[in-house]
């Protein structure tokens, strides 16, 4: 067992530091007071090859193992989180879902411009009524013939208008329950296909969040992801990998903000010395050193298990669970050891703590992963 990054990783993760410190960090904080989604930072990221990293190259991505993707997003996290979740869409729930499970024609068509970066998509199954209960899908798609009639609403879609290609799952038959759930590529633009307003959100706020609606719009037949039915299966395998994505990104978020609260107390002075030298929060300092430490073995090991071809969904979702119960934990006391600064919006702390809570919500809820954990371990 070997604990060491070999130097490409080393690289990766050097390339994804300087790209944040360099390109995200300035303007961060009038993003998230504008809730201006980051539209030149994402060009770039794309033309650096961060948006398709995980793609075979003959499909015009990086070719990189899930290791690198997870070093990639915990740096890019730790500076901006709204432009990690864009990121995080693409590689983990677009580009591995249609690399993983879509035709040749499809990938030549949708995952190379995607790898490529230029252009993003999105992942949509949430509805309103149908949030952690995936199984409950309103949005229907009714075969036609030569092409199904897709109806229906969609809400909490990152990208939402931004993306050019959206992976969309409707119910195609309500008697077969979740076998009759299909997966299907729609394009922005489709007649009868609108974008509602962007969601005013506590955290992410530079990320598009939007409801999407859908009115008769007509969906090509060889626009299907697999077989008839296949739908349901795609969102949750695709989901399970998005796991390790999103787990990354409440790592960084913790790392960030540690970083930060371990800088800041040993430049501040309270009682005649630096408070780094106060024992309370010197145990503040150790124990998010510690989860964070644990949050990213799990990622690693999560990611490891995804390169090894090895069953790695309880892996993804410890990870998730606990990284993002850290990155809440670690935020907070981030915000706490800045004091009154970590309450003001010149100090990035504050954006952090607000940004920590969405990894507990999206991508599974914290009760969801507990759920998707304890049948794996008493094995039904």
């Amino acid at each position: 067992m070997h604990f060491e990054l070999t130097e490409e990783h080393l690289m990766i993760q050097k390339a994804a530091r300087d790209f944040a410190q360099t390109e995200l960090k300035p303007g961060v904080i009038e993003r998230d007071d504008h809730q201006k989604f980051p539209a030149e930072q994402i060009r770039k990221m794309g033309e650096l090859g961060f948006l398709g990293m995980m793609v075979d190259p003959k499909y015009g991505g990086g070719g990189m193992d899930t290791i690198s993707y997870v070093l990639a997003m915990e740096e890019i996290s730790k500076v901006d989180a709204s432009a990690s979740v864009v990121m995080s869409v693409n590689n983990s729930l677009v580009c591995w879902g249609l690399e993983a499970f879509c035709s040749e024609a499809q990938k030549q068509k949708y995952l190379v411009p995607l790898a490529k970066g230029e252009i993003i998509g999105a992942f949509c199954l949430s509805e309103p009524e149908a949030g952690s209960d995936a199984t409950s899908q309103h949005t229907t798609a009714i075969d036609q013939g030569d092409h199904y009639l897709l109806n229906g609403t969609k809400n909490w879609i990152t990208n939402g208008s931004s993306a050019s290609v959206y992976l969309v799952m409707a119910q195609t038959d309500v008697a077969k329950g979740h076998k009759g759930i299909n997966a299907f590529i729609v394009e922005k633009g489709m007649p009868g296909f609108t974008i509602g307003p962007k969601e005013n959100k506590m955290g992410i706020r530079g990320s598009d969040t939007h409801s999407l609606m859908f009115a008769d719009v007509k969906v090509p037949k060889e626009n299907r992801i697999g077989e008839d039915g296949f739908g349901f299966k795609f969102a949750m395998k695709t989901l399970t990998g998005g796991r390790i994505g999103i787990a990354a990104q409440a790592l960084g978020i913790a790392s960030g903000a540690y970083e930060l609260a371990l800088q800041y107390s040993n430049e501040r002075k309270a009682f005649g010395k630096t408070i780094s030298q106060h024992q309370a929060i010197q145990f503040k300092l150790a124990d998010m050193a510690t989860n964070i430490e644990a949050s990213r073995l799990l990622c690693l090991k999560a990611a490891w298990l995804k390169d090894q071809k090895q069953d790695y969904g309880l892996a993804s979702s410890m990870a998730k669970l606990f990284a993002s119960q850290t990155a809440m934990e670690v935020t907070t006391e981030a915000v706490q050891i800045h004091g009154g600064y970590g309450y003001v919006k010149e100090f990035h702390v504050e954006r952090l703590m607000r940004d920590a809570k969405i990894t507990q919500i999206y991508e599974g809820t914290s009760e969801v992963q507990r759920i998707v954990i304890s049948r794996e371990i008493i094995g039904k």
